[in-house]
């Protein structure tokens, strides 16, 4: 199925104001409210598109376009949306604030117990989580946007001073959210012959190295990632010990929550207190992606260009992105620890801290890698062997591969890939953490490769690769109810699945949106430029220039007469070929050969009125 960015944007909204709005009215409805990660990825389905594509702008109400209007008729006019959204946000920022005025990050029912009959308390639903810290960070950056253009697009006093409110709030949540992500942030050390010692070498050594072999290159390959954590963390004194000792191994990424004994930050931002983290050192893939994912908006194009952050932010976003750049050095140092054999290509991933394994923690794993990729301009062999360990997930996934009966690859869809969340059951029930959105992030870092690749061969195993995902989850969109339209009915291609309800998955709903945009950032991009075709081109050109000088020195009866506007017609498309040679080399083979045929009618018609 082709991904057709702008058309499927605009069936989420109208799913999304179906199910979210009506006559201009907010319903949070039964879930709304009860987690912070849930109503941040339902409002993110709507801001980030409006802030990210220009034609999806919802701040200035009289460029709104025709189509973006008509699909949300229900939130209001083109002059009511935004007022109507500014009233959302503020619900939001209110709703998700404790009494003391501090912004909470709670994970809510996304938290399950481990044991059925144990429940969760009050206390450790309203746990912060490092999905909410991160979706705060993208939903802030992106109101923060929207504001500043829309502040000065409105007259109503009203509005300015509820604007000016939520600013307020909004940034007072971004500076919370970015201290809570640098508390969450862990770096775990220990011993080469422990038990997560021994796991981490054999995953790392793949049977073909030693542990001696495996030690001595993690030592040479690590050092310089040890010295900068050392230098430019704060640590505590015993772990910063023991990194300095070469014979110690580690791991370094997002645990998921505020870790116990996790420092304060200092901030002369008005952000409350600070809660006791409770979170065991233990850094997960699937929060170290999501932090990953949140902490790049911080230093985006659109929030350098517009400058959405404070003095204050600004230092704490720096020091986010050292560690944002330290975690993507080492884990994709650990994926392609050995050139000859990927710990990556070994599918699935097992992790050494959580002692699990699923194809979900190698795209966790391929994700981080996409990251580092792109920040360090990767080189086409990296990208191809990236490509096809992507092109095996998704076959692994029953996604484009038939499924068998009793299939375990189903669990990764429907009830999902369960995380235990190490240090919960200090306040009670030992917590889980289920995600269910594999189709989902496997697209994205998909359409992300896509984006990045300049391999015409690897970029179109890409996009068929995309297609076929997207054609997966489309069908897997929900067919009755209030939530038509949206995500996510797992039955509709995984029939033995567990039965689910009909409620919205937001999670993989917002996902999707993501894709959306990534996947309208890889079309609006050049297109790779084919070597073969642009020596094709240039001699194409040289051809047809030659041929076209020899025409015009025939005599032409009339100015205006049919081969006065054929020469004119062809030296505008020669002229465009040229232009545009080293950029589409194919458009400029196709402009050269409709001149030379041209060329061609008007030579065959000379020849035949020479004959007579």
């Amino acid at each position: 199925m082709q991904i057709k960015p702008r058309q499927h944007l605009l069936d989420i909204w109208q799913g999304i104001a179906r199910h979210s709005f009506d006559g201009g009215k907010w319903s949070w409805g039964e879930w709304g409210g009860l987690s912070s990660v849930a109503d941040a990825e339902r409002l993110l389905c709507l801001m980030y598109p409006a802030t990210e594509i220009p034609a999806f702008r919802l701040d200035e109400p009289d460029t709104t376009q025709t189509d973006v209007e008509k699909a949300l008729k229900r939130v209001g006019g083109r002059t009511e949306i935004p007022a109507n959204l500014v009233t959302v946000l503020d619900q939001f920022m209110r709703t998700h604030t404790g009494p003391d005025a501090t912004p909470t990050f709670a994970g809510g029912y996304y938290f399950t117990s481990q044991d059925p009959k144990q429940e969760i308390t009050r206390e450790q639903r309203e746990l912060g989580v490092v999905d909410s810290f991160s979706m705060s960070v993208t939903l802030c950056l992106a109101t923060l946007g929207f504001l500043k253009v829309y502040q000065d697009r409105t007259s109503r006093s009203d509005m300015r001073q509820a604007i000016a409110q939520l600013r307020e709030a909004t940034s007072t949540r971004l500076t919370a959210a970015m201290v809570s992500l640098l508390r969450s942030f862990t770096v775990n050390v220990f011993d080469a012959d422990s038990g997560q010692g021994q796991r981490l070498r054999r995953l790392v050594g793949q049977g073909q190295l030693s542990e001696r072999a495996v030690l001595q290159q993690f030592q040479r390959r690590f050092k310089p990632l040890r010295a900068t954590i050392t230098e430019s963390f704060v640590l505590g004194v015993d772990v910063e010990e023991r990194l300095k000792d070469d014979n110690q191994l580690f791991e370094c990424g997002w645990a998921w929550s505020l870790v116990k004994d996790a420092p304060k930050v200092e901030t002369s931002e008005p952000i409350g207190a600070q809660p006791d983290g409770v979170a065991d050192a233990v850094p997960y893939l699937y929060f170290t992606v999501v932090a990953l994912d949140g902490i790049q908006d911080l230093f985006s194009d659109r929030t350098l260009t517009l400058g959405l952050l404070n003095p204050e932010q600004q230092k704490l976003a720096e020091a986010l992105r050292l560690r944002w750049e330290i975690t993507q050095q080492y884990w994709s140092g650990i994926a392609r620890f050995d050139p000859e054999r990927w710990p990556l290509e070994d599918l699935p991933w097992r992790t050494t801290g959580q002692l699990l394994e699923s194809e979900y923690f190698s795209l966790s794993v391929a994700a981080i890698l996409v990251h580092d990729l792109v920040r360090r301009r990767a080189t086409d062999e990296d990208l191809t062997r990236t490509v096809t360990v992507m092109e095996r997930l998704a076959e692994r996934g029953r996604i484009t591969s038939r499924m068998t009966r009793d299939d375990p690859a189903v669990r990764l869809h429907s009830p999902g890939v369960t995380l235990p969340l190490q240090g919960s059951e200090s306040a009670g029930a030992p917590l889980q953490w289920i995600m269910t959105d594999f189709s989902a992030q496997l697209l994205k870092r998909t359409i992300q490769l896509s984006e990045l690749s300049r391999n015409i061969t690897a970029q179109d195993r890409l996009l068929r690769l995309a297609e076929e995902i997207f054609g997966h989850l489309w069908q897997r969109r929900i067919q009755e109810g209030e939530g038509i339209g949206l995500w996510d009915n797992v039955r509709a291609v995984y029939p033995d699945s567990p039965q689910g309800s009909n409620q919205v998955s937001w999670s993989v709903t917002e996902r999707v949106t993501e894709c959306m945009v990534a996947a309208r950032k890889l079309y609006v991009q050049r297109p790779n430029r084919s070597a073969e075709l642009a020596v094709l081109a240039r001699a194409l050109l040289n051809e047809s220039t030659h041929l076209f000088g020899f025409e015009q020195m025939e005599p032409t009866l009339a100015v205006d007469g049919e081969r006065a506007k054929s020469l004119r017609s062809i030296e505008i498309r020669l002229r465009r070929a040229r232009r545009i040679l080293d950029e589409q080399p194919g458009t400029a083979c196709a402009l050269t050969l409709s001149v030379l045929g041209e060329l061609d009618v008007l030579a065959q018609a000379r020849d035949a009125a020479r004959e007579v």
